[in-house]
């Protein structure tokens, strides 16, 4: 074996070595005492063992020598030991193994046990033969085979929820013995052993060790969580990683040097200069070895953070107080707990006028605003990151074009910037002062607080929805109560005006003049009434027991103005509802007008009160143009929709809603060219007593 492949091997089992006793004092360190915890450990510190004897073999220039196949046969019996067991506890209790696996452990066990004896048995006995080669190289390749299955077995008996617990034991065992039997196979069918495969042996054995460690750390049955520091593991794996790289560069160049001829030691020479420098390149990248550390505390360690509490804390602390109140601020301190910063300020975009600071905690003169077109801004929209303003200082470079505003680039002890993030669209951003626990910023702070910036802008969002609806609402009331407000003026203009037109003609006519009397003595009652609403902010009064009877009166005297008197059939005084008269007497009048201006003077117009079923019934019917269905279903009752030229379409819909306020239902009966009747059905009053239904 080449000088060079004795080294590579010798450090290849070195390294497997010094993984697996350190491991094996982790586990020991800690373990709970349960028999799986005891065949790990004893899997483990054989597999050491096993490494230390093949380095040693190695350093004598001896591939494969008997107590290193000694070694070996143990180690594997151990790691199938705790296959069969963890199998077995797979199993209901009492229960034995399926014949099939059954069948594996005993071959195992022979297997196992007969190579053991048959390499130990030289030493003990010198007299007796030896094994031949060819069946220890047969018992080593079946128990290969022996350990995948059992791999297999194992990983698949394991509910898929608990797989994330298992899987790395799984695949590296899974390798070990796959790597056995590439090796022991080769050596059964070409009688040789592989040198280069042998001596790589070890690296790949040192490989699994930290596969093998995070399932333990991942199964407190077997031991305590396996206690390596960030910085410890962090440097163990770029030495390895250096190695590795080494490994392969000093291939590479056994060959360059191998097939280079008079230019081979050249080549080597400029080869190994370039894979040195190359090497001392990668260990001084500040990006690789950040990525690096990020990679390990993701996948090898326990987080930081509980995440249950802090989650907990966070929505507390969003949802406290009085809903809508302090939003702003309780965002900001929700951030700043989760980071233990003790201050912080919000900004919010304000739409043409930028963002502006909508809410501080504890930090009440850090102020500023940025323009909706400020490179600041695009710049967070885009990148969605959280700013580190210590790394941005130091490390310019990580943080590409991000131009910061001087109001941040200046402020003092200003640590990180939040980008608010809701769809994709940025609505803020929260500046936190430092840590007072100097907590260091690193992947999962950064991961954390994007997250909550979410959480907190979907609430912040929210909050601004609701404020604009509650505006919308004012608005929306203060419009309705105008437009119907002008729509009752209208109708008075309406009457004055068809009062003054007749004026000129029945002037002297003594009916007319008492006529003209009451009609503006009921348009100056109506206008006081609205006059009257509009002070109190408000068109709705408490509702109060009313004569039905009362009501139609009133509205049939609103419309004197019109030369097509109503006819009128009462009810009994006794019938009464509970309502707002003036706003019922309105809405009835409204629809009383309709019938008189829709019918020719030659026609006829009714207004009838009546009880049914114990409900009080107004009808208007007339003899006018009517309506067709479809006019109905789609125009009569919609806001705004008016076949008057001068009409505001409010009406109608004014009517329906007074009535269903009230409890009550307008039903609508029209055949164009043949009239109209509308039905009116309101709930008797309930301390009145009305009895019997009168036609």
């Amino acid at each position: 074996m080449p000088d060079t492949l004795i080294l590579i091997a010798t450090v290849g089992y070195g390294l497997a070595t010094l993984a697996y006793l350190g491991l094996t004092g982790l586990i020991v360190a800690g373990w709970r005492r349960r028999p799986q915890g005891r065949l790990l450990v004893l899997a483990i510190a054989l597999s050491g063992m096993w490494g230390a004897i093949s380095a040693l073999a190695a350093w004598e220039h001896a591939a494969g020598p008997r107590l290193g196949l000694v070694a070996e046969v143990a180690r594997d019996g151990a790691w199938l030991g705790l296959l069969l067991y963890i199998l077995q506890l797979r199993l209901p209790a009492g229960s034995a193994l399926p014949a099939p696996l059954r069948l594996i452990r005993a071959l195992a066990a022979i297997l196992a046990g007969g190579l053991f004896i048959a390499y130990l048995l030289p030493w003990l006995a010198p007299e007796l033969p030896r094994l031949a080669g060819w069946a220890g190289n047969l018992g080593f390749v079946l128990l290969s085979v022996a350990g995948l299955v059992l791999v297999e077995q194992v990983y698949r008996s394991t509910r898929p929820e608990d797989r994330w617990a298992i899987k790395f034991l799984c695949l590296g065992l899974g390798g070990l013995f796959a790597y056995d039997l590439y090796l022991y196979a080769n050596v059964a069918l070409f009688n040789v052993m592989d040198a280069h495969a042998w001596a790589a042996r070890g690296y790949a054995a040192a490989l699994v060790a930290p596969l093998i460690a995070v399932s333990a750390a991942r199964n407190p049955a077997w031991a305590a969580p396996v206690g390596v520091s960030r910085s410890m593991a962090f440097h163990t794996a770029s030495l390895l990683g250096a190695g590795l790289y080494l490994l392969a560069m000093a291939g590479a160049g056994y060959y360059l040097r191998l097939f280079g001829g008079e230019w081979g030691d050249v080549v080597l020479t400029v080869f190994v200069f370039a894979a040195v420098l190359g090497l001392a390149l990668l260990m001084f990248s500040g990006t690789l070895r950040a990525r690096l550390r990020v990679f390990l505390s993701k996948h090898f360690f326990s987080y930081r953070y509980d995440y249950r509490e802090e989650w907990l804390k966070f929505t507390r602390t969003l949802s406290e107080g009085e809903s809508g109140t302090r939003l702003c601020e309780r965002a900001v301190e929700a951030l700043g707990r989760l980071v233990e910063s003790p201050a912080g300020a919000l900004w919010l975009n304000e739409g043409q006028a930028g963002f502006q600071r909508a809410g501080y905690w504890n930090w009440r003169d850090l102020e500023g605003a940025e323009p909706p077109d400020s490179p600041f801004l695009a710049w967070l929209a885009d990148k969605q990151w959280v700013v580190d303003l210590d790394e941005l200082k130091a490390r310019r470079d990580l943080y590409g074009d991000l131009d910061l505003p001087p109001w941040i680039r200046d402020a003092d002890d200003a640590w990180l910037v939040v980008p608010l993030m809701l769809h994709e669209e940025l609505i803020g951003f929260v500046v936190l002062k430092h840590s007072l626990g100097k907590l260091a910023f690193n992947w999962e702070v950064s991961d954390l607080l994007k997250v909550a910036s979410r959480q907190a802008a979907a609430h912040l969002a929210q909050m601004r929805a609701s404020n604009q609806l509650i505006v919308a609402r004012q608005f929306e009331s203060f419009n309705r109560t105008t437009t119907f407000v002008i729509h009752d003026l209208k109708n008075l203009v309406a009457q004055l005006s068809l009062l003054l037109a007749n004026a000129e003609r029945h002037k002297h006519n003594p009916e007319f003049q008492a006529d003209m009397l009451a009609t503006v003595e009921s348009a100056v009652a109506r206008m006081n009434k609205v006059l009257a609403q509009l002070r109190r902010g408000s068109d709705a009064a408490p509702a109060q027991s009313v004569a039905v009877a009362d009501v139609l009166a009133d509205a049939a005297a609103s419309k004197q103005a019109f030369k097509l008197r109503p006819a009128l059939d009462l009810p009994p005084p006794s019938l009464k509802i509970r309502a707002e008269r003036e706003r019922l007497t309105r809405a009835i009048g409204h629809l009383l007008q309709n019938a008189l201006e829709a019918t020719p003077a030659d026609g006829r117009v009714s207004l009838r009160g009546y009880a049914e079923n114990g409900r009080a019934i107004i009808e208007i019917a007339d003899t006018g143009s009517g309506m067709d269905e479809e006019f109905i279903r789609t125009r009569l009752f919609a806001p705004f929709d008016s076949t008057k030229g001068a009409g505001m379409g409010i009406g109608a819909y004014e009517c329906r809603e007074t009535i269903r306020m009230l409890g009550g239902s307008l039903d609508v009966d029209s055949t164009p060219g043949r009239g109209t009747r509308f039905r009116i059905s309101l709930p008797l009053d309930d301390n009145d007593s009305a009895g019997g239904d009168a036609a």
